[in-house]
């Protein structure tokens, strides 16, 4: 069996899209956190910016199709819905413990400047976690109503209409249909207002991000179809066409002069920049998906790969290197060229670490007992 077709070669595009979004993650934060005066004023930096309105999609994205992969995992096996939500719903519950112990951590190492509200921000971890829970709720109905052989087909509508549902009640549930009645804190998992009145366009709330997730669940669901496994190289083209055509479609609605909502933000909450977001998704799915079957993606060693598979671990490290109390350079003081070396510095650094990680998976007693000391031989 060629490289190509091996199981683990056709799920590397996985790893591979989620070091992608590590990567663009990287340089969103740290040109964020380290450019000043002109600098923060120039084009480079708005190109920047923009480059940042990926990442978190790509992480939801992602989980969406990881999560359809175990839970078709899990049903093959023969496993009840019930026992399939226990594992998919512990799954999610522990991503969102990690939010909540990250939001700890960060509390503690900036102790003293550091507001105690800053505990109950919702991140894009948080998100996740929350999403991952969401996703095993929805996946447990469908399955209890629907077992046997059109299970997959009903799953893949239910996680597509759910990402719309949640996208065209996004616009709404920040502004005219606020849930003020809840305390800031819960309401700030639906449109994130936190303690600051108004919601928050820096913050993951569940409208609109958790859309992406299900998006993601679908799309996850379609590829774990026998006739799509037959005939990926068609239907990865497909995404990629369907994804141009959504972004077009995108732009064409947003052209309309007529407005569904009293208060249209398209930046923010807009449907019509869902949709184009979505279909960036899908264009960077057939290209990762293309680029590791016939590209260099998988030419050796892949940075990319290698980032992906612990892009938990480097997510939660490198805020502290450039948000946090031990940042390497200076914040917003720094030009261009200072900023991008910096950025070379954490690039590599979390490369190493998650390097590491992945060689060490799983083998923790053989690396307790090489650093174990070893008694001296006798005589």
């Amino acid at each position: 069996m060629r490289a190509a077709d091996s199981p683990k070669s056709r799920l590397a595009y996985i790893d591979w899209m989620r070091g992608l979004a590590c990567l663009l993650m990287f340089q969103t934060h740290c040109y964020d956190s380290w450019l000043g005066g002109d600098a923060r004023r120039s084009t480079f930096f708005m190109y920047s910016q923009l480059g940042g309105t990926f990442p978190a999609p790509l992480f939801l994205f992602l989980a969406g199709i990881s999560f359809a992969l175990v839970t078709e995992k899990l049903r093959q096996k023969n496993l009840a819905a019930g026992q399939i939500a226990r594992t998919t719903l512990r799954r999610g519950a522990e991503i969102f413990g990690f939010g909540l112990l990250f939001r700890v951590q960060e509390y503690a190492i900036a102790w003293g400047w550091a507001p105690a509200s800053d505990l109950l921000r919702v991140d894009i971890l948080n998100t996740i976690g929350m999403s991952m829970m969401l996703m095993g709720l929805v996946c447990w109905v469908v399955l209890a109503i629907q077992p046997g052989p059109r299970t997959r087909l009903a799953m893949i509508l239910v996680a597509a209409g759910t990402a719309l549902l949640i996208s065209l009640s996004t616009p709404p549930l920040w502004t005219t249909w606020r849930p003020r009645w809840l305390p800031w804190p819960l309401e700030s998992y639906i449109n994130g207002v936190h303690n600051l009145g108004t919601p928050q366009a820096w913050l993951f709330p569940i409208f609109p991000w958790a859309a992406f997730a299900f998006a993601g669940l679908a799309a996850g669901f379609v590829l774990q179809s026998p006739w799509v496994r037959a005939h990926e190289t068609r239907v990865f083209l497909a995404f990629g066409v369907a994804g141009v055509v959504l972004v077009e479609l995108a732009r064409w609605l947003d052209r309309f002069p007529t407005r569904l909502y009293a208060v249209y933000d398209f930046w923010h909450t807009s449907p019509n920049f869902f949709l184009i977001r979505l279909g960036m998704l899908m264009i960077i799915l057939a290209t990762s998906y293309s680029w590791c079957r016939w590209g260099a993606g998988q030419w050796g060693f892949s940075p990319l790969i290698v980032l992906g598979q612990a892009s938990l671990l480097v997510y939660w490290v490198h805020i502290e290197f450039v948000y946090g109390r031990f940042s390497i350079l200076p914040k917003r003081a720094v030009g261009i060229r200072a900023a991008s070396l910096g950025l070379l510095v954490i690039f590599l650094a979390m490369l190493g670490l998650a390097f590491l990680r992945t060689r060490t998976k799983g083998r923790s007693a053989q690396v307790v007992a090489w650093l174990r000391p070893r008694p001296a031989s006798a005589g």
